[in-house]
């Protein structure tokens, strides 16, 4: 049985794409940032050299907002 999974898991973008099958890969998580528009995410270190991490928490909180709910309005 797998462990349950903690909110604030950090998970680096192969898990995360691993995980939520919404992000087809680590590159389109990357165009997200470039955009400003993907999920909050921990950089380790300044610049290129430095890696990227996700919380679990930032990665629902995005799904949550852009969750349209029936009958509700357009996205």
């Amino acid at each position: 049985m797998k462990e349950a999974r903690r909110v604030d898991d950090v998970l680096s973008s192969a898990q995360v794409c691993e995980e939520y099958p919404l992000f087809r890969s680590a590159q389109s998580l990357a165009e997200l940032r470039w955009r400003g528009t993907g999920p909050d995410y921990i950089k380790t270190h300044p610049g290129r050299s430095g890696r990227v991490y996700y919380r679990r928490s930032a990665i629902e909180k995005w799904l949550d907002e852009r969750t349209v709910s029936n009958g509700g309005a357009a996205a």
